[in-house]
């Protein structure tokens, strides 16, 4: 296992390579587009309308595996699930489970800390309509597979949303891990097991408007992954139950 120093160095050289990407040109033009144009009411901020990197504790023990930057909130902030609604819904449930110091988060010099926990995700630049392509998902994939590697002391896995699940499943699935991504099919705080040894996966609904605004995904239900994660680290199950995969 790494060294904490070792961590906090290759963590350092990954987000530095992550932030210097330009791999896809039309996420390129994209986020750039966005930071030239932006918001009425972000009006004159300097935008980010760079790759975003990733976020938080390098010893944590809970990785937590977004989407991607939010159009306005880390696209323009540069730090994951800040400056949005999305975040006000994440950090709030996060600070509720005692992984975070505060339940809001605004910009990256807002002070917020993340203690055991450590946000990744599968695509770092904003896509238009929030929907990236395949070619662009694997493009991004190496940096997930790095930082993953780098996080030794991941036991809980948090997908925030379908895409979420399957963008981690292909980095076990190209590292040899598991067989096949289709035998564990995504599913709103069903507990499973990929492989022996690694860290166990409690998937959620993204906190995303679309979903909170629908009530698809109420706070309540948020609150619950993270307390459940809290429990797991804390080698307390409860009546939190296992599933199986099937062939």
């Amino acid at each position: 296992m790494p060294s904490p120093a070792g961590q906090n160095f290759a963590l350092r050289v990954l987000n530095q390579d992550i932030v210097a990407c330009f791999r896809c040109p039309r996420l390129v033009h994209h986020r750039e587009e966005i930071g030239r144009i932006q918001r009425r009411a972000y009006r004159g901020q300097d935008y980010w309308s760079k790759p975003v990197p990733g976020f938080g504790d390098p010893a944590a023990r809970l990785l937590i595996v977004g989407l991607a930057p939010g159009a306005h909130g880390a696209n323009r902030t540069g730090r994951m699930f800040t400056g949005d609604r999305s975040g006000d819904f994440l950090y709030r449930a996060l600070w509720e489970t005692g992984f975070a110091n505060q339940p809001t988060s605004i910009s990256r010099q807002d002070g917020l800390l993340l203690t055991d926990a450590y946000i990744a995700a599968p695509v770092r630049c904003v896509p238009p309509d929030n929907k990236p392509t395949r070619d662009e998902i694997a493009a991004c994939r190496p940096f997930l597979i790095r930082e993953i590697a780098i996080l030794a002391n991941v036991r809980v896995v948090v997908p925030l949303g379908r895409i979420a699940l399957d963008a981690y499943l292909s980095v076990l699935q190209h590292s040899g891990l598991i067989p096949a991504r289709s035998r564990f099919p995504f599913g709103h705080g069903v507990l499973f097991e990929t492989h022996r040894g690694g860290p166990l996966v409690l998937p959620s609904y993204h906190p995303s408007q679309q979903n909170t605004s629908t009530k698809r995904l109420t706070f309540g239900m948020l609150r619950e992954i993270f307390s459940n994660a809290r429990q797991l680290l804390d080698h307390s199950k409860g009546n939190i139950d296992i599933a199986e995969a099937t062939d």
